[in-house]
């Protein structure tokens, strides 16, 4: 990667990678010191981005750095590097609407008592228990959300503690990191993850290499005691959570 840095993209997902997971997701920060070699590496290499179950404009605000781009709500919505805006996929954004229906819908008295909290990610609504008093009945109170989604033809997606409610179209981070590198003049490019929905993105990097669209995919696994097992074992390279995040930007930073 620093050999062919100009024309390298490397892709972070944020949450469980570059920020430590919190139990209150609007309580997570990215270390200082993380923040600075990102702001480093964002120098060095062509593409630096963060893909992201978040909307793009609070990664941005999360990440604070305004010259990398931004893949909010798993690749539907896109920032990039300098813009004011975000755009939102086409093919999904009639769907916010209907989605934000569903989350008011969802969010009642008993899910409020048991500390289930609702994120409004625009065409994505997510349901956090971790941390509830019971978590046990809160994730029972969530898995019956999910099948109301499903009976409303929605689709559901499962994570650390956390479900997402997402409309019938493809949303996922490996269609975003194909739109977005489609443009890009980059022979190899790097994604680093630590949850299921990177899978995504790690089979989306094998797919662009196998096609020849790339010289060369690296996938880098963050393995924690929550992550999937798969992130491990379909990684090129495992680091040791957020702190081994910290020692591959080291590395990716040195001259």
């Amino acid at each position: 990667m620093r050999a062919n840095a100009s024309r390298a993209a490397i892709l972070f997902d944020i949450d469980g990678t570059l920020a430590p997971i919190v139990q209150h997701a609007a309580d997570a920060r990215v270390p200082e010191g993380t923040r600075q070699l990102l702001v480093t590496i964002a120098r060095r290499y062509h593409v630096v981005a963060c893909v992201t179950g978040r909307k793009a404009s609070e990664a941005r605000a999360l990440v604070a750095i305004g010259t990398i781009s931004y893949l909010g709500s798993h690749g539907a919505e896109l920032l990039r590097a300098g813009w004011t805006e975000s755009v939102l996929d086409p093919t999904v954004r009639e769907w916010t609407r209907r989605m934000g229906e569903f989350g008011r819908e969802a969010d009642n008295a008993e899910l409020r008592r048991l500390r289930v909290r609702l994120e409004d990610k625009g065409v994505i609504i997510a349901f956090h228990w971790r941390g509830a008093p019971d978590e046990d009945a809160a994730r029972e109170a969530v898995a019956e959300i999910a099948k109301r989604a499903e009976d409303a033809g929605l689709t559901t997606h499962w994570g650390r503690k956390v479900l997402e409610v997402r409309p019938p179209v493809r949303i996922d981070k490996g269609a975003g990191i194909t739109s977005f590198l489609e443009d890009t003049d980059v022979d190899v490019a790097m994604y680093v993850g630590d949850d299921a929905t990177d899978l995504d993105a790690f089979r989306a990097l094998g797919q662009m290499a196998e096609d020849g669209r790339l010289e060369r995919a690296v996938r880098v696994g963050v393995s924690s005691e929550e992550g999937p097992s798969e992130i491990v074992e379909q990684a090129d390279i495992v680091v040791d959570g957020t702190a081994g995040v910290h020692e591959l930007l080291t590395i990716l930073a040195a001259d």
